[in-house]
């Protein structure tokens, strides 16, 4: 399978700690809601699944933040429950609400019954990955993604969204053995569903840990980094050639930095809660040396407030990791901007624009003084 030649390739320089001209930036979830061009598609569609398995559909709303907005990155379009889904869980989205699962995994028999599920249940993901990268044209890198074992299972125990996670922590306590054995099936489907993604055309590849920073310090190591890690130790590192980022992002996964600098990762993506300047100091690495790529972090809820607080925060955030590494002769520490988790659905789209000028314009200007 052949593609474009990549134009601009600042994104997968600066995950891998490679000088970089400016920051590059992407959004989680920037390819929805906030976009009346995506909620008209989606109307088209009829559903969020009837658009995430449509490869026009999917290969149409990917590309459109990236005609809006100078973007570094684009993302596939389609979302972290797949995986069970393929599994028999029978997934859906009623509009306004968020996931649903017909089928919930709580005891011995319903556990017994998973598996890795069969890839060809999930084509029509990797014919969006292909059609999106051709689409590209080589324009930004393609990241493809899916959910954490953890996460995944969580929504397979809950049934869908939780407050408490009542279920699934009742479970992981009084039955710590069928949770392991749910995460170790997640963990190699997890495995299996990413190299697809990369076999299909995805430059990078990102775990959302959406649920691991729920549970508490002990369990955290067991249930969630382990299997995280699981996922990791199978991926491709490389594909016809090129090296393939890995990305782990785990929302509340501040108190664990120096647990995750021990992923075989190449990424850790950072909520707004972490401050820049010491998550570098701790797991960015020296100039030369081993590190981990940053990626974040700002508040979501600052793109509501005003173009000017939205270039001062969007400075801030630069400014606390302070100058990234610039010698391309050698590796060191680099960050890629992001928020601290997904875009609001709500967000004036005006707002995403004077975001990007801000970083955009700002990093340059941090180098050219440096």
């Amino acid at each position: 399978m052949s593609f474009a030649p990549l134009h601009n390739d600042t994104f997968l320089r600066a995950c891998l700690r490679q000088a970089t001209e400016h920051t590059p930036i992407w959004l989680m979830r920037q390819a929805g809601r906030y976009l009346p061009e995506y909620r008209a598609t989606r109307a088209k569609a009829g559903s969020f699944m009837g658009l995430a398995t449509n490869t026009d559909y999917a290969t149409e709303v990917t590309l459109q933040p990236l005609e809006r907005f100078p973007l570094d990155a684009a993302i596939l379009f389609s979302d972290i429950l797949t995986v069970p889904d393929a599994m028999g869980l029978g997934l859906s989205f009623a509009l306004g609400e968020g996931p649903k699962f017909a089928r919930h995994v709580r005891d011995e028999a319903a556990v017994n019954a998973l598996a890795v599920p069969d890839m060809d249940k999930l084509r029509y993901v990797f014919d969006a990955v292909t059609s999106i990268r051709k689409a590209l044209n080589g324009r930004v890198p393609l990241i493809g993604f899916s959910g954490s074992p953890w996460t995944l299972a969580c929504y397979m125990v809950e049934g869908g969204g939780s407050d408490d996670y009542r279920a699934v922590k009742t479970l992981m306590y009084s039955r710590p053995d069928l949770m392991h054995r749910i995460l170790a099936i997640n963990a190699d489907a997890v495995a299996l569903y990413l190299n697809t993604q990369i076999e299909a055309g995805a430059q990078a590849v990102m775990v959302f840990d959406s649920w691991g920073g729920v549970l508490a310090d002990g369990n955290f190591q067991d249930f969630s980094l382990a299997y995280t890690r699981r996922v990791l130790d199978q991926l491709k590192k490389e594909h016809d050639g090129v090296r393939i980022p890995h990305i782990v992002f785990t929302k509340g996964g501040g108190l664990w930095l120096e647990d995750m600098n021990t992923l075989p990762c190449d990424v850790l993506g950072l909520d707004w809660t972490v401050n820049l300047s010491k998550a570098r100091r701790m797991v960015g690495g020296d100039v030369g040396g081993p590190g981990k790529a940053l990626q974040g972090n700002l508040d979501p809820n600052v793109l509501f407030a005003s173009p000017e607080q939205i270039q001062t925060e969007a400075i801030r955030v630069l400014d606390s990791f302070g100058l990234p590494h610039t010698d391309r002769a050698t590796t060191g520490p680099t960050h890629i901007f992001n928020l601290g988790h997904g875009i609001s659905q709500f967000t004036p789209p005006e707002s995403v624009a004077a975001l990007v000028e801000a970083v955009h314009g700002h990093s340059k200007r941090m180098r050219q003084q440096a």
